[in-house]
């Protein structure tokens, strides 16, 4: 047996879902048995049968990636409760293995995968959709790719509304239904609190928070996840700025996109030139923005 197909075979053992109660399990993939599935490709030694030293490596690769995911998302498991954030973990993680060759990436898939597997968070879909993208954007902001930023005077010095402004790729823009940004900072806050108190007193406040979330109504909200200073931020943003930003993004010129923004604004004409200003320095002082293309859009 040749070195690719042990490798092939390991993984196919490793990735396999666990039993109930955190075993191996006793098939192994594509049917048979698994004692003589392991015994075909590990020797025993004098401690541990073959399929007990495969059992190590299934188990403790499916406790890493299972706190993982807890780690990476404890606004969802707040909003789900911990049995259903597992049921949902194991799931998820048995359709979407980890492909990368690092942790970071493990739940970029998540967002999507519940839209398709909405009976694993209902009834409160909506809720835990807005918190898992939100907490997806958390670490593309933490550490996505920055482009060279554009300075605040280059926005004076040559502007030409009608090149592209590219915004930055480790800022995600979200349009939600609920204020799931308030109700993550209470988990992490309690969380943290909890390193003070005992556990229970931690778990009593974070259901409070999350009963208290559920019961509102949808109060759409839309918002910017940026870094600044390598620290993790959001920002609310009004309407018009949150379709300026998406414009720029999908690679309208500025003059389309500002056009786009105010199209159904309720903001006066005579005041939106100076919003528009304020809300371009602020921005670009943030460093929101990537140095502008020089190639014109078309729209």
């Amino acid at each position: 047996m040749n070195l690719a197909l042990i490798q092939r075979k390991m993984a196919r053992a490793v990735l396999a879902p666990l039993a109930p109660g955190y075993r191996m399990r006793r098939r192994a993939p594509g049917g048979g048995s698994m004692r003589r599935y392991a015994a075909s490709f590990i020797k025993p030694n004098d401690r541990l049968t073959s399929f007990e030293r495969l059992e190590i490596y299934n188990r403790q690769y499916w406790f890493r990636v299972l706190t993982c995911l807890a780690d990476d998302f404890p606004g969802l498991r707040a909003v789900l409760g911990e049995r259903k954030f597992d049921r949902l973990s194991e799931a998820y993680l048995a359709e979407c293995p980890s492909r990368s060759f690092t942790l970071r990436n493990l739940g970029s898939r998540l967002p999507a995968w519940i839209e398709k597997h909405p009976s694993f968070v209902r009834p409160h879909t909506r809720l835990a959709l807005d918190m898992v993208r939100l907490e997806w954007a958390e670490v593309v902001a933490f550490d996505g790719p920055r482009e060279t930023p554009l300075q605040p005077q280059d926005l004076v010095e040559g502007f030409d509304p009608r090149i592209m402004l590219p915004v930055q790729p480790f800022i995600s823009l979200l349009e939600l239904h609920y204020p799931v940004d308030d109700l993550l900072l209470e988990v992490n806050k309690n969380s943290e609190d909890g390193e003070a108190a005992s556990n229970a007193v931690a778990g009593r406040r974070k259901r409070a928070s999350v009963r208290r979330f559920r019961a509102l109504r949808p109060q759409p909200s839309f918002l910017a996840v940026h870094r600044n200073n390598d620290s993790v931020y959001f920002r609310r943003l009004e309407p018009e700025a949150y379709l300026l930003l998406a414009s720029l993004r999908a690679g309208r010129s500025i003059s389309a996109a500002v056009a786009a923004a105010f199209r159904k604004s309720p903001i006066p004409s005579a005041e939106r030139a100076e919003t528009v200003r304020e809300w371009f320095e602020l921005w670009s002082a943030l460093g929101w923005f990537c140095r502008p293309s020089t190639r014109r859009a078309t729209a």
